[in-house]
């Protein structure tokens, strides 16, 4: 499944959030980065399971991407840690 949303945070804030949240607040179900550019990463977990991740710079903030087949709830838990969109800004 593919999640999407907005945040007022910088791609680059995006991407080390999500390493940090995803091998330390998932429990038993840590995933891990396995490869990594300037506006996306992707991690590796149970199971071989992946979750790719990629960020886009808008007005106001970054627009988050991120797919997955196994860590649905987990992303969720994740967009859900970081700051809205500024009112107006996008």
């Amino acid at each position: 499944m593919t999640h999407e949303t907005m945040t007022s945070i910088s791609g680059a804030e995006i991407i080390q959030r999500a390493k940090r949240f995803f091998q330390e607040r998932v429990p038993g179900n840590a995933a891990f980065p396995e490869r990594e550019g300037p506006a996306w990463v992707t991690f590796r977990g149970q199971g071989g399971e992946e979750i790719a991740l990629a960020v886009a710079e808008v007005p106001g903030g970054s627009r988050i991407r991120a797919s997955t087949l196994f860590f649905d709830q987990a992303i969720g838990r994740f967009f859900s840690t970081l700051p809205a969109v500024r009112a107006g800004a996008a």
